[in-house]
């Protein structure tokens, strides 16, 4: 399985409305992160049980997900995180 298919599974306990997953990994060629195989990655997600929290426990909901595939399978994750009420404006890579 990719790292990307496990980071979409991981991330199904939050019921997302919405998922984006943007492997970056090929632009980072050469950092010291990636020399083990670990990845860059960025996502967009969108889900219910991010309405009335703040950005930092939104990030911990993510975080909590993945913990098992840090830092050996994501070195870097950039998060986007939105409750469906919100105003997503582009995603990520636009």
């Amino acid at each position: 399985m990719s790292t990307e298919e496990m980071i979409r599974e991981r991330l199904s306990r939050l019921v997302p409305d919405a998922l984006e997953v943007f492997d970056d990994s090929h632009e980072h060629a050469g950092h010291a992160g990636a020399q083990d195989g670990a990845g860059h990655y960025q996502l967009v997600i969108v889900s219910r049980k991010f309405s009335g929290k703040n950005a930092v426990a939104r990030h911990r909901l993510v975080y909590e997900a993945l913990s098992d595939l840090m830092p050996k399978r994501i070195h870097a994750l950039a998060i986007r995180a939105y409750a469906p009420e919100e105003e997503m404006g582009t995603s990520a890579k636009g």
